[in-house]
């Protein structure tokens, strides 16, 4: 086989469409409250979304003086599942910060 049919073979799969749709994103949102400490949404933030203590500092802020910020954007079953474990992991540690998603 020579070298030019070769890069064309190569070439071929991805000039190619995808028939597989994007699923739909959600935006996962965390919500003031008057008892969640500063430092539990920093926590959370860290643990559940994979932020750096700095980001996770800025979001807390945003939270505590605008009401809700979004803290990731994932396809539904992960946002829910991700809403899911930081309500339960709140609650366990007594806290009633709520999360919620949304559609992006």
């Amino acid at each position: 086989m020579s070298t030019s049919s070769q890069n064309d073979l190569l070439l071929a799969p991805s000039a190619q469409k995808s028939d597989v749709a994007q699923p739909d994103l959600f935006e996962v949102v965390l919500h003031n409250d008057d008892y969640t400490t500063m430092d539990f949404v920093i926590e959370v933030i860290c643990r559940f979304f994979y932020q750096t203590a700095e980001v996770a500092e800025k979001l807390m802020l945003k939270v505590h003086f605008e009401g809700s910020a979004v803290v990731g954007i994932f396809p539904r079953d992960i946002a829910e599942t991700k809403a899911r474990q930081v309500i339960a992991y709140a609650r366990e540690k007594g806290h009633p910060l709520m999360c919620s998603i949304r559609p992006q």
